[in-house]
């Protein structure tokens, strides 16, 4: 011990002050252009990259958050199940991996329920964590989903799907595979109130998930460079023995296939969301048929304020919007039929 470290050393550190802890989080990569991104910056453009426009992957709270009007919502409690009925064990035991994730996420499982409106439409919105396990599908999420559809129902509301997942959660074998057609008949008793069920599709919707109640909605909504698919690239093409498209799996590819029917960036999805809502809902609201205005109908189709003239908006949003409309009053008209003849042989 000397002048120097009694003296020099602590009087250029009360000068300096004192190394401050840096958060983890404070920048991050972006997985397309690799550019740096401030958390601050992302956060306030919704995770999408500043740089390329690259949707990174997004809180389901935060999702929540800019889906619903005001940002208010209420989550809808999801039912307990069995959470290790196979006593399953790997590498580690499924349980531990359970609590494990649960700690990570701080949520009971890979799915979470809210109820609120959209655009003034009355809305159930199951949005899956791809942080839990992948966004896994098994039974806690089966039973996430039949709940979800019968909120919907018992609202009178639109039942709106965002699936993240890598499919059937395989350490529930089986059991995880049953709830394919669970989630089907789920959102089939939706579609049987006449009520919308409308999937947004976001990276990855992939294998189990993929291959049920995410492909069967009455619209298709997905986000830009969402992988979507079933078997993975590297298996279809040893499968096939073919070179695969670079997009391959895209949402962008699907939409150009027909599989999706519209790309929405995610700044514009409350609003495009709310669009749809407005003309699926009408009839719920007691519209009469054939009462959608000319005026209304060209703002529904208008697509997002500020980008006009966007690709993904153009052919493919009109022709579905066109096609649900006239879906929506066709119904209308032939219930008042049935009405009528109904009260005529009545007489």
């Amino acid at each position: 011990m000397n002048w120097l470290t009694n003296f020099i050393r602590p009087r250029i550190r009360s000068i300096v002050g004192e190394q401050k802890d840096v958060p983890d989080n404070l920048w991050q990569k972006c997985e397309a252009c690799e550019g740096m991104l401030f958390h601050k910056e992302l956060k306030a453009n919704l995770n999408v990259c500043y740089h390329c426009g690259h949707h990174l992957a997004l809180e389901v709270k935060e999702r929540l958050g800019i889906l619903f009007d005001d940002g208010h919502y209420e989550r809808v409690q999801t039912p307990r199940v069995p959470h290790d009925p196979l006593k399953f064990k790997d590498s580690k035991k499924y349980a531990d991996r359970l609590v494990t994730a649960q700690k990570k996420t701080k949520e009971a499982d890979a799915i979470q329920i809210a109820s609120g409106t959209i655009g003034g439409n009355k809305a159930v919105v199951a949005a899956f964590d791809f942080a839990f396990m992948g966004g896994s599908m098994g039974t806690a999420v089966g039973e996430g989903i039949v709940k979800a559809a019968e909120t919907a129902v018992q609202q009178g509301a639109a039942l709106i799907v965002i699936p993240a997942s890598g499919g059937a959660r395989m350490q529930e074998g089986a059991l995880s595979l049953m709830q394919m057609p669970r989630t089907i008949i789920a959102v089939n008793m939706v579609k049987d109130e006449g009520l919308p069920y409308i999937v947004l599709l976001t990276n990855p919707t992939t294998g189990g998930v993929s291959a049920s109640f995410a492909m069967v909605g009455d619209i298709h909504m997905a986000e830009p460079g969402a992988m979507i698919g079933f078997a993975g690239r590297r298996v279809i093409e040893e499968t096939v023995r073919e070179t695969l498209p670079k997009e391959f799996q895209t949402a962008e590819y699907l939409l150009d296939h027909g599989m999706v029917d519209m790309v929405v960036k995610r700044s514009d999805l409350k609003e495009t969301i709310g669009r749809v809502l407005d003309l699926l809902m009408m009839k719920n609201r007691g519209g009469a048929p054939g009462s959608i205005k000319a005026g209304v109908v060209g703002k529904l189709l208008a697509g997002p304020k500020g980008n006009k003239g966007s690709k993904p908006s153009a052919g493919g949003t009109v022709a579905i919007l066109k096609k649900d409309a006239a879906k929506v009053i066709r119904k209308a008209a032939n219930a008042a039929d049935t009405k009528s003849a109904r009260k005529s042989a009545g007489k």
